[in-house]
């Protein structure tokens, strides 16, 4: 059974850091191409970060040059850090991962909620 659990969400002030995990089980993390999302209260879902073992990296305009993406193959682990936080990046915070072999698939996480305030 694949399950993506996210972890490292929390309440934090504006200009601090976190760093979110989410860890694969079931599935080689390697192979896919793995995307945070988040989605703020009344907003619709953004993507925020994403890797690929082919596209490599890009972000969303508004958290570029603050969060970085990064993956740990041998953890099947991906990590996202967001530093200088503000209170717009207050979101629920979701790991995607999907890959295309004759078929497509695609995996979700349970999501991490991300406060920023002071």
């Amino acid at each position: 059974q694949v399950q993506l659990v996210e972890s490292g969400g929390g309440l934090v002030q504006p200009g601090r850091s976190l760093r979110l995990s989410c860890v694969a089980s079931g599935i080689t993390f390697r192979a896919y191409t793995v995307t945070w999302y988040r989605q703020a209260a009344g907003k619709e879902r953004e993507l925020v970060a994403a890797t690929g073992p082919l596209e490599g990296t890009r972000y969303l305009k508004s958290v570029k040059g603050r969060f970085a993406i990064s993956r740990d193959n041998a953890k099947n682990t991906v990590y996202l850090q967001m530093n200088s936080l503000r209170p717009e990046d207050t979101a629920v915070y979701y790991c995607n991962a999907w890959m295309e072999l004759f078929t497509r698939y695609e995996y979700w996480g349970q999501g991490t909620q991300v406060t920023v305030s002071s």
